[in-house]
């Protein structure tokens, strides 16, 4: 590879990531916390996310609402999630804050309220570095620079001799300090190149149309948006805790099998109700997109008509987390991580030393 072009390829990795790498790091550490997120709340939370197991039918949506609407008159709910594989799991209700109320499933009564806690936290900062629209931005233009940071370092990687390759993969460990902070950089840097390039493909994918666009060129198919409805439920007079009830009614005898289905409400007022089933790969759900004041239903998007570009989507978080491979999967993401929020120590040590150095000399 021509010595010239290494050299500007080396500039560029390097002023890329002292320019991001503080935000890199943030998103690194935050995502290896947040990959056992699921894990980490069965284990804190063990408590109160089952009740024992009652011969007992599932109370329904209007009393476990009503009950909200009773004990939380200030903040409206975001987000029911529902599992009906497991009978006696805690209903759970969401609200703008993050605040998250446990239902019993068979009596309605409230099992606990808990305050948003840490792992929210590390979300928003995974998210947004909790700056809100802004802190998205740098977040979103911070992870772009790492893909090209990723890419020129592999470029850099590559030794200019094939004899010398079984060397770029090993670690001296007998060498300096330097010397080993320099392989701990380019070693460990190629071994999770390629989870770091999934993992922040797939991140960028929940912040960019171009994103989306890019895979529905590769797909040759077009993300759907969903088709539009030809039956309604309406009834704009009833409560909102009997219009839930029977939206859950509705989707449960029309699309049956499912494991769980929840509630959230987006940004733009619609109530989106995902309908989960099992699976293997990537993800079966149905989706169905109701007018949120009167539980008209606007639009669905069943799993038996995606195309390519449908299924990518589906299966993108699962990706971005390595659920999509199992727990080996979270495992390997999880070390990705790490070694992602390494990098910029490692990379800056090395400018440092460097810097040290030239000065040293003149």
């Amino acid at each position: 590879m021509n010595i010239n072009f290494k050299k500007i390829v080396r500039q560029i990795h390097l002023w890329l990531g002292l320019a991001s790498g503080l935000i890199v790091f943030i998103i690194c550490i935050t995502g290896f916390l947040y990959v056992f997120e699921n894990e980490i709340r069965e284990y804190t939370n063990k408590e109160y996310l089952h009740v024992s197991i009652e011969q007992k039918p599932f109370i329904g949506l209007k009393k476990i609402v009503e009950n909200y609407e009773l004990l939380e008159t200030n903040q409206k709910l975001t987000n029911i999630k529902i599992n009906i594989e497991q009978p006696n799991a805690a209903i759970e209700i969401s609200t703008r804050k993050r605040d998250t109320y446990y239902f019993n499933p068979y009596d309605g009564s409230l099992i606990r309220h808990r305050n948003s806690d840490w792992l929210y936290i590390v979300l928003e900062l995974h998210r947004n570095l909790l700056l809100g629209e802004m802190g998205k931005s740098i977040q979103g233009w911070s992870v772009i620079i790492f893909i090209a940071m990723l890419i020129t370092g592999l470029v850099l990687w590559f030794p200019n001799q094939r004899r010398l390759l079984k060397q770029s993969l090993r670690i001296k460990w007998n060498a300096s300090s330097k010397r080993i902070n320099y392989d701990l950089h380019q070693i460990f840097g190629f071994y999770a190149a390629f989870v770091l390039l999934i993992i922040a493909f797939t991140g960028i994918y929940f912040n960019y149309d171009t994103v989306k666009q890019a895979v529905n060129l590769i797909t040759g198919t077009t993300l759907r948006k969903g088709d539009k409805a030809t039956s309604t439920l309406q009834n704009a007079s009833i409560t909102m805790a009997d219009r839930y009830h029977n939206i859950f009614e509705r989707v449960n005898i029309e699309y049956p099998g499912a494991t769980s289905v929840s509630f959230s409400i987006r940004k733009t007022g619609e109530l989106r109700v995902r309908i989960i089933y099992p699976y293997k790969w990537a993800r079966k759900h149905n989706t169905i997109f109701l007018d949120n004041s009167t539980g008209q239903i606007l639009r669905t998007k069943l799993y038996k008509d995606n195309n390519l570009a449908d299924r990518y989507e589906a299966s993108n978080r699962d990706l971005h987390t390595g659920v999509f491979f199992g727990i080996g999967g979270k495992i390997i993401w999880s070390l990705g991580s790490l070694i992602g929020a390494s990098l910029p120590i490692s990379g800056f040590l090395i400018w440092w030393n460097k810097r040290k150095t030239i000065k040293a000399k003149k």
